[in-house]
C-alpha cells in the first residue's frame, strides 16, 4: 500500500508538473501574440518583456518561429507588398522589375521559384532590355514539363558585373521573401540561373548566397575570381559552348570541372555537380543547357546542413547557415569550416579565421535538452545545456525572413578557446 500510495504522489506531480507547463506556454503565446499586436513602429524592443527572457521549451520555440514568422510576411507585404504588385523592386534609389509566369499544379509543400538572370553588361540599356525580354520566355518549354515559378529581373544596373554587384544580395533576398509570402514558394526550393552575363552572376551569387539555393546552373559565364568552395551543400550545374572561347569562358568551365571533380571526391555527396561543355556549340547553345532546370529541381535545400564550408566573398556577408561573424571582423576571403554530430551532439570548428565566431543552433541540428559539447579541432571548449531564447528566435528570423533558417540558440566562441557567458 506504501508504494501505491508512493506512486500515486509520483503521478499527480507529474500531472501538476505537465499542467504548470502547458498554462506556462499558454501564457507565453497570449504575451507574444498582445506584443505582435502592436503596430510595429510602436513596440518596445522585445528583449525589455519579462516574457522574453524566459526560456524556451522546444515546443514554445515552434510556435514562437510560426508566430513570428507570420508577423514577418505581414510587415513584409505592408512595406513592400505593392512592389510586388507593380512587378518592379526597389531598393537604395535603385529599380529592379521583374517578370514571372507559373507552370504546373502547387504541391503541398508549396511553390519552386526559378530565378532566370539575363546576359548582356557594360553595354546600353536597350540592349540589356533586350535580353531581358529574350529572358523572360527563354526556357518557356523546359519550364513546360516542371512545377514552379520562372521569374526572371531586370538587373539594376549596365555596368560589367550588373548581376553580382553588392546591392544584388538584397534584391534577391527581398525578391525571394515576397514570392514565399505572394505565391505560396517553398524556401527550400529556390533555384538560381543565368545565361552569359548572368552566368557571371550565378558563379559569384551560388557560393556567396548558397544558404538559400536548393541547386543552381551556370550558362555560359565567367568565373572571374570567385571559389567554388561555398558550394559545399549546393549543387550546381554548369553549361558552356565547347567552342565558346571568348574571355577563356571554355577553358575556365574545364578549371571548374576539375576544382568540382576534386572537391567531390574529398566530400562525397557534398559537392554535387554537373558539367557539360556542348560540342560543336558557341557561345549560343541553342537551348541544350536547358536541361539543367529539370536537373535542378531534383534537389531541396537542406537548410542546416551538417557541415558547413564558408569563404567570405568581397560582398560580406555576416552570416551563413548556422555560422555568423560580426561585421567588423570578416576578412575578405576568411575561411570557417565546421560541423556538427547529431548523435554525438556536438559541434566542431575545424577551421576559423575570425575571433569571434557565432553558432546558431535548432532542434533540427542537435538535442537542445541534453548538454551540447562544442570543439575546436577536436579539443573541447565547453559542454553545457544551452537555453532557447525567444529573442534569438526575433534576430535570426528577421535577418532573412526565412523559418528554416531561424534559430533559438547561440553561443560566440571567443579566439577558438573559450565561450563568450
Amino acid at each position: 500500500m506504501k508504494h501505491l500510495f508512493i506512486r500515486s504522489l509520483f503521478v499527480m506531480a507529474m500531472l501538476v508538473g505537465c499542467h504548470g507547463q502547458q498554462a506556462s506556454s499558454q501564457e507565453l503565446r497570449r504575451e507574444l501574440e498582445d506584443w505582435l499586436a502592436v503596430k510595429s513602429a510602436d513596440r518596445e524592443p522585445l528583449e525589455r518583456h519579462a516574457f522574453s527572457q524566459k526560456p524556451l521549451t522546444k515546443a514554445e520555440a515552434e510556435f514562437s518561429i510560426d508566430l513570428l514568422f507570420q508577423d514577418k510576411q505581414r510587415q513584409l507585404l505592408s512595406d513592400f507588398g505593392n512592389q510586388w504588385e507593380s512587378r518592379e523592386l526597389s531598393y537604395q534609389g535603385l529599380q529592379m522589375p521583374f517578370f514571372y509566369q507559373t507552370f504546373g499544379d502547387e504541391p503541398a509543400e508549396g511553390r519552386s521559384l526559378f530565378i532566370s538572370m539575363h546576359g548582356g553588361g557594360n553595354t546600353r540599356p536597350e540592349t540589356n532590355n533586350r535580353q531581358y525580354e529574350n529572358q523572360k520566355h527563354l526556357y518557356d518549354e523546359a519550364m513546360g514539363s516542371l512545377e514552379g515559378i520562372y521569374l526572371a529581373p531586370r538587373a539594376p544596373t549596365n555596368t560589367w558585373n550588373l548581376w553580382h554587384e553588392a546591392h544584388i544580395d538584397d534584391f534577391f533576398s527581398r525578391l525571394i521573401q515576397l514570392a514565399v509570402a505572394k505565391e505560396k514558394v517553398n524556401p527550400n526550393r529556390v533555384y538560381l540561373l543565368g545565361y552569359s552575363a548572368g552566368g557571371d552572376g550565378v558563379f559569384q551569387l551560388a557560393p556567396r548566397m548558397a544558404d538559400r539555393w536548393a541547386a543552381v546552373s551556370m550558362m555560359a559565364g565567367h568565373p572571374n575570381e570567385t571559389s567554388p568552395l561555398g558550394l559545399k551543400n549546393t549543387p550546381f550545374a554548369l553549361h558552356m559552348g565547347a567552342l565558346d572561347a571568348a574571355y577563356d569562358r571554355n577553358k575556365k568551365a574545364e578549371e571548374w570541372k576539375q576544382l568540382l571533380d576534386s572537391l567531390e571526391r574529398n566530400a562525397p555527396g557534398t559537392y554535387i555537380h554537373q558539367v557539360v561543355l556542348h560540342e560543336g556549340k558557341g557561345h549560343w547553345m541553342q537551348l541544350q543547357d536547358a536541361s539543367a532546370l529539370a536537373w535542378m529541381s531534383d534537389f531541396t535545400r537542406n537548410p542546416v546542413p551538417e557541415k558547413v564550408v564558408w569563404k567570405q566573398d568581397d560582398r560580406h556577408h555576416t552570416d551563413f547557415y548556422w555560422l555568423g561573424v560580426p561585421e567588423e571582423l570578416i576578412e575578405t576571403g576568411g575561411e570557417v569550416i565546421a560541423e556538427y554530430n547529431p548523435s554525438r551532439n556536438e559541434v566542431n570548428i575545424l577551421s576559423n579565421y575570425s575571433s569571434r565566431l557565432h553558432i546558431y543552433l535548432n532542434d533540427q541540428m542537435l538535442d537542445l535538452d541534453a548538454p551540447v559539447t562544442i570543439k575546436y579541432q577536436g579539443a573541447t571548449i565547453a559542454k553545457k545545456t544551452f537555453h532557447r531564447s525567444l529573442p534569438v528566435i526575433y534576430r535570426t528570423l528577421s535577418a532573412k525572413g526565412d523559418p528554416h533558417l531561424a534559430f533559438s540558440c547561440v553561443l560566440t566562441v571567443i579566439d577558438n578557446k573559450r565561450l563568450e557567458e
